[in-house]
């Protein structure tokens, strides 16, 4: 039996490396998440019943500013940082928010300062912004 597990379900099934109930892994995954090294949710959820929503606070242009800036300084990008949209991550009374993988780190921010310290600090520099956890 290989030491690998191929990278897809039917794949690993197939050549007899998996069962329903074993765990299926890339082959080409490094560190705890393998392909980037952080992966950021923004959450830009609109809700239809006017309850509070992180949409309404900003949030998609938010995460397009965060997605450009990390960009702009060579970041994003396999094996480094990946910034996306998520539906309702069900924090909408703390919102707008955002959750940092592999960390499962929460933030609530309010305006560009707040996301350039998450950029900086969390992403870049690797340590959490205590001010904006929630």
């Amino acid at each position: 039996m290989p030491d690998q597990v191929a990278a897809w379900p039917t794949q690993a099934r197939q050549a007899g490396t998996a069962s329903y109930n074993t765990p299926v892994v890339d082959i080409n995954q490094e560190g705890p998440m393998g392909y980037y090294s952080h992966h950021v949710f923004f959450c830009v959820n609109q809700r239809d019943d006017g309850r509070q929503c992180c949409s309404q606070c900003g949030a998609q242009q938010a995460r397009d500013y965060v997605k450009k800036r990390c960009k702009e300084l060579g970041v994003h990008g396999p094996g480094q940082i990946r910034i996306n949209n998520a539906g309702c991550l069900d924090r909408c009374e703390e919102g707008p928010v955002c959750v940092i993988y592999p960390e499962g780190t929460w933030y609530t921010y309010i305006d560009e300062e707040d996301v350039d310290e998450i950029i900086e600090s969390h992403l870049v520099e690797g340590k959490e912004v205590e001010r904006l956890k929630i």
